[in-house]
């Protein structure tokens, strides 16, 4: 057969400047596998129904596979002119097993193809995913363990506020990808039914065994409403917002390390190999790696909302603007999954500079809220408390010294009830200690966390398979 696949109704030869703008190939070649994979399990319900003989299926099935392989040995070539991936691989397929190739797309429609391969294609990136986002998990966690001596002065409004351990500061970032981990699990539910068999909108016309496709190729179940099948992209926009929720926590984590790494801040030094220096002064050395992951971060947040707003005023059921959400899909895994490990890069090569650190815990008055507190023990309501050690706070500053070095006599100026045993909670490992609840900053707390973290993270890798 020549021409497109639609050229009987046609009259002209299609305008080549049209046909360049409309092609998709030069981006949907990347489902091309995946269409393979689709078109193998179709081409084997076809037989189950008498479409195909059993001579036919061998000859495609060999032919698919030979492709295939062509494709992974990079010896097969696109062309622009057929449009898209799945008659590149019907045209294929046509040179070598002749007319039987059209066979094979009986009652299938290119609408419920590119689904069955988005989403077939989306569940091995998945995988690929979580694999990174395990391993950057386990790069916190082995961080926060090696450093659980070390105390941090942990920040609300970029201002010193109480002590922590930094090995709870920096497992934040765990946690965070933990619950994205759960949520990339909650989507593959609904990613993983099977939308073959819809055809273009209405449903196959012939016979189908939809359960036998969707088995063949590792779905849970076929997807049981044909237009939505088609029509539906929120499987994309949904794993595009996981994606957004990684990378926004990715660029929160790179921000910290650009301040921290800063000779204001001094926290943290990070490995040259991932720093740069300037053409014009010498004595910089920028931390690029974290200020890049930072900058991608918008250009995913930019792909969900480009899929939103494509979506956003569609009537049913397909229509070719669909086309239009894979570069944005494709870029968003790709920038992510190399975000992820440059992130994973930076953590595993940061070195903390504990010295700097010990000698900030004695500045910003971390400990005032604990003074608060003891007042608190002495039958002082929380709120008196926290304005009684405001005016001793700013008296401390007045004076030039800390809250540890004022002098009895200089707090009972402002309460009688304090005694000499307000020095013992004006220590950073009385608060720390005062923490041992769940959730809270208390050494041993911070290490059952950690190896409960540890354990869960075993159980995930132990049910990472691939598809």
């Amino acid at each position: 057969m020549k021409g497109k696949a639609w050229s009987g109704r046609f009259q002209e030869e299609t305008d080549k400047f049209f046909e360049d703008f409309s092609e998709s190939v030069s981006f949907d070649y990347v489902l091309a596998l995946y269409e393979i994979q689709a078109s193998r399990t179709y081409a084997r319900a076809l037989k189950k129904i008498g479409i195909l003989s059993e001579e036919e299926l061998s000859s495609l099935e060999t032919a698919l596979n030979d492709i295939a392989r062509d494709i992974k040995e990079g010896r097969f070539s696109f062309s622009k002119e057929l449009e898209d991936v799945h008659m590149n691989i019907e045209r294929a397929l046509y040179e070598r097993v002749g007319e039987v190739a059209y066979k094979i797309h009986t009652g299938r429609s290119r609408n419920e193809q590119v689904v069955t391969d988005l989403r077939l294609y989306l569940r091995e990136e998945g995988l690929n995913l979580k694999e990174l986002m395990l391993r950057f998990i386990e790069a916190i966690l082995t961080k926060a363990e090696q450093n659980l001596d070390v105390v941090f002065p942990g920040f609300t409004h970029l201002q010193h506020a109480q002590p922590v351990l930094f090995a709870h500061w920096i497992t934040t970032y765990a946690e965070g990808l933990r619950w994205h981990f759960e949520r990339l699990l909650d989507w593959e539910k609904r990613n993983n039914l099977c939308p073959l068999g819809s055809s273009a909108f209405a449903g196959c016309g012939f016979p189908l065994d939809r359960t036998f496709i969707a088995k063949d190729l590792g779905f849970d179940g076929p997807l049981l409403h044909s237009v939505y099948a088609v029509s539906s992209r929120d499987f994309v926009t949904e794993f595009l917002f996981i994606l957004s929720l990684i990378m926004l926590d990715l660029s929160r984590l790179a921000e910290e390390l650009i301040l921290w790494i800063s000779p204001e801040f001094s926290f943290i030094d990070l490995p040259d190999r991932f720093c740069t220096g300037s053409s014009l002064m010498p004595q910089k050395k920028n931390p690029d790696a974290a200020e890049l992951i930072r900058g991608k971060a918008s250009s995913v947040l930019g792909n969900l909302f480009q899929v939103l707003s494509l979506l956003k005023n569609l009537p049913l059921s397909y229509n070719r603007d669909l086309q239009e959400d894979k570069p944005p899909l494709f870029q968003a895994i790709k920038t992510t999954k190399t975000s992820l490990l440059m992130a994973t890069l930076l953590i595993e090569g940061l070195v903390i500079k504990k010295e700097r650190l010990t000698q900030l815990l004695k500045e910003g008055y971390l400990l005032a809220t604990e003074l608060a507190d003891y007042l608190v023990t002495k039958g002082i309501p929380f709120r008196e408390a926290h304005h009684i050690t405001g005016k001793i706070v700013r008296f401390a500053e007045d004076q030039g010294k800390k809250l540890e070095e004022l002098t009895l006599e200089e707090f009972k100026k402002f309460s009688t009830i304090i005694e000499e045993d307000v020095y013992e909670w004006l220590a950073v490992e009385h608060a720390l200690l005062r923490r041992e609840i769940p959730g809270g900053t208390g050494p041993q707390t911070v290490k059952t966390y950690i190896q409960s973290l540890k354990s869960q993270i075993e159980t995930w890798k132990a049910g990472l398979k691939s598809p």
